[in-house]
């Protein structure tokens, strides 16, 4: 599905790095190994490259990492890329100082894998910035998010504070935003943010 979906030209979420992103990227250790998951086209991968960061983007899609490497080249820049499936994907120990998720919306049972992998996975002091739709998504008139017929796909302040315990949260709110990022993700939007840190 996101082969195909990838599979034009124009870049379908943009090429600017998601605002939250944006917003708290500094919590992440400077020149520190970033991982970036689901990352299709690279906006974020690439914005975080440009920052000094070394990042690598992984996503199911080649299709979309392939594009990801061409937007690094173009603004001069290096990521690596890693073709994997989350459900299965090994995060490694004490590898990361950030590790990213936007959008990645998962079947619980693989989110529940991922946010288990994610503490051991970060250095100390490494952090964890996600932001995601949450159900609220569904009574709004934005473009984005999982279908109703996924709601397990969302979520939620209370599941992330169950799911990474572990970290100490330094930002967690839920709440309504404009988003403009590309064609798929247009308007004003029900989201949860959240950044924990691993503790030294």
């Amino acid at each position: 599905m996101w082969n195909e979906r990838y599979n034009e030209a124009e870049y379908v979420f943009g090429t600017e790095p998601n605002d939250f992103l944006r917003q708290v990227f500094e919590n992440i250790p400077a020149g520190g190994k970033v991982l970036c998951l689901a990352e299709g086209e690279g906006r974020n991968a690439v914005f975080l490259a440009e920052q000094g960061y070394k990042v690598t983007a992984m996503d199911l899609s080649e299709v979309g990492l392939n594009k990801a490497l061409k937007l690094a080249s173009d603004k001069g820049v290096d990521i690596k890329i890693e073709v994997a499936d989350l459900a299965d994907y090994q995060f490694g120990e004490a590898q990361w100082d950030g590790i990213v998720s936007i959008w990645a919306h998962l079947p619980e049972s693989v989110r529940q894998y991922v946010h288990a992998q994610i503490t051991p996975a970060l250095k100390p002091a490494g952090v964890f910035i996600l932001e995601a739709y949450t159900e609220q998504q569904l009574t709004m008139e934005a473009v984005g998010g999982p279908p109703a017929t996924q709601k397990e796909r969302f979520e939620s302040l209370a599941i992330l504070r169950t799911e990474l315990a572990d970290l100490e949260e330094v930002i967690g709110t839920e709440k309504l935003r404009m988003i403009s990022e590309g064609k798929r993700h247009q308007g004003l939007s029900a989201v949860v943010q959240y950044l924990g840190q691993k503790k030294h």
